[in-house]
């Protein structure tokens, strides 16, 4: 009977101590887009991936150019020539894709490109929140944005706007 009163006792201790926790929530994304910075970087990656996709979609075109000459000609060609063309856009295919792999891949020019440019900001954003969560005495800060299982929150524990604070000091 003992052991139960106290294993409850501990239970509601517990229980107490998690409750007694400060929490704020924050929209990270607001606050990335309340950075000029940010934006700037942004539009100079829709820039790039705009310019790249062009250069991929002429390689892409270039092969599509040189089967649609393939098909046209296939019937009057020797097995060979035939074979030969066949090579020729199997290579090119593979090299465009290759190409399209170089820029927009994980480890593509692209990417690395917006590591070079987001990297900075995020470090700066993350410093800001702790920061913050630290001078308010938080002990968890919870990111609102493009989370779908948050389905409330307080004006009073959303501190966004002091955070975009902090950064623009």
């Amino acid at each position: 009977m003992k052991r139960i009163i106290a294993t409850l006792a501990l239970i509601l201790a517990c229980a107490g101590c998690a409750f007694a926790q400060k929490y704020i929530v924050v929209d990270s994304e607001k606050i990335f887009k309340s950075i000029d910075e940010y934006n700037s970087a942004l539009t100079t990656l829709d820039a790039l991936a705009k310019d790249y996709q062009q250069a991929v979609d002429a390689k892409y075109k270039e092969v599509e150019t040189l089967y649609n000459s393939y098909v046209a000609q296939k019937q009057s060609l020797s097995a060979t020539t035939r074979n030969q063309y066949e090579q020729t856009i199997l290579s090119k295919e593979k090299a465009a894709a290759e190409y399209q792999e170089s820029i927009f891949g994980n480890d593509g020019v692209l990417m690395k490109k917006r590591i070079e440019l987001i990297q900075p900001i995020q470090s700066r954003v993350f410093a800001a929140i702790e920061k913050y969560a630290k001078e308010q005495g938080c002990d968890l800060v919870l990111d609102s944005a493009s989370n779908a299982t948050m389905l409330y929150c307080s004006d009073a524990v959303n501190h966004t706007e002091q955070i975009i604070a902090v950064l623009k000091r």
